[in-house]
């Protein structure tokens, strides 16, 4: 039972507007022997404030999301997240 309670605390790595996720490749030594590793993406909590609805939103996003943010405009962005299926709010 603990298992399903660790199961549905545990989020995905995943970025909610870019769809950034894992990555997997190769650690190389200098004797080229080749070992798998992970490559993270740069993600961040952050909290948005929505003008539309006039609330906070908080979202798991990477740095280059925010900067899409920045760019696009909040709206904008979830518009295009919900459209992809990255973001099911």
């Amino acid at each position: 039972m603990h298992s399903i309670l660790k199961k549905a605390i545990t989020m995905a790595r995943v970025c909610e507007i870019t769809g950034k996720k894992l990555i997997v490749g190769n650690n190389v030594s200098h004797s080229n022997i080749k070992t798998k590793r992970k490559f993270y993406p740069n993600l961040h909590t952050k909290r948005f404030f929505d003008p539309e609805t006039n609330s906070w939103i908080t979202l798991k996003v990477s740095a280059a999301a925010i900067r899409t943010i920045n760019k696009k405009g909040l709206a904008a962005c979830l518009k295009d997240a919900r459209k992809k299926g990255f973001l099911n709010k």
